[in-house]
């Protein structure tokens, strides 16, 4: 993990096996059901529901600083805990990241590998769900130098300078899917005209962990994504493209990315936005 731009931000299984009883450590599993949660998780992990603690009833990321504080505290997590970020599905950690970052919380990490690599190592598993007394937590204002809004993203098209990077599943930028689905009535699906796509997944080993840096370099460069362009990655609703900010940001160091988390979820429902 040395090769990355700040490998510190990386935490390897056998790191938090050994942290789990740290009592300046908090545990965040992410994901879109407490199903899995409640079946297994790493010991000692607060669940968050994407959907309810994440999202807005219309599917944007919800950036309102009192209702952050609120999550974070119900968590318990101060200004100084470190936080660990994991979830089910692949790059949630990265995205966790992103959006504490938002809020500027200091101390972030994310577990190299997530839940599928600590369950392949056949390391502790609890099923008690974790609940810690409620503390005080004062979110920043939003930092919107990690966003990147519609206007400019809309400004940005066809430019040399400027790269609008699409994560999604091929066929949800190909338009065969919308939101993971076939489009219905209205839907708008297809993707941002001259965005590039790479799939946020193809930054992963089959074991969940980071490809290496070099790995990443050429996946990112061979589409022309190089570190001297700005950067504006999306996705459906902002998820997937708050991983590739990580990726992009932290293990290659581009030092010009931003997050449009306003994402497919509201660039296809924009009446003044090119087809």
């Amino acid at each position: 993990m040395s090769q990355y731009a700040h490998p510190e931000v990386l935490v390897d299984t056998q790191w938090l096996s050994n942290h789990l009883n740290d009592p300046n450590l908090r545990i965040i599993e992410v994901d879109m059901s407490p199903e899995p949660y409640k079946n297994a998780h790493i010991p000692g992990a607060v669940f968050w529901n994407i959907f309810t603690d994440l999202l807005l009833p219309d599917g944007r990321i919800n950036l309102d600083a009192k209702s952050f504080e609120k999550l974070m505290s119900r968590s318990g997590i101060t200004n100084d805990t470190t936080v660990i970020a994991y979830g089910s599905y692949p790059g949630t950690g990265g995205w966790l990241f992103w959006l504490l970052k938002v809020f500027g919380h200091e101390n972030v990490g994310v577990l190299n590998g997530g839940y599928q690599k600590w369950k392949s190592e056949n390391r502790s598993l609890a099923t008690e769900l974790s609940a810690f007394p409620a503390v005080k937590y004062l979110a920043k204002t939003p930092d919107a130098s990690l966003r990147v809004l519609y206007e400019e993203v809309q400004a940005s098209i066809g430019r040399s300078d400027r790269v609008l990077l699409d994560v999604r599943t091929s066929q949800e930028y190909s338009g065969e899917w919308f939101f993971n689905q076939p489009p219905k009535e209205t839907e708008r699906a297809g993707h941002i005209p001259s965005a590039v796509h790479i799939e946020h997944i193809l930054t992963l080993n089959r074991d969940g962990t980071f490809k290496s840096f070099n790995e990443l370099q050429a996946l990112y460069s061979s589409k022309g994504i190089e570190s001297e362009k700005e950067v504006f990655p999306y996705c459906a609703i902002g998820g997937r493209s708050g991983y590739t900010w990580f990726v992009l940001k932290y293990l290659l160091g581009y030092p010009k990315v931003r997050n449009y988390d306003g994402s497919w979820n509201e660039w296809s429902r924009l009446p003044n936005t090119n087809d």
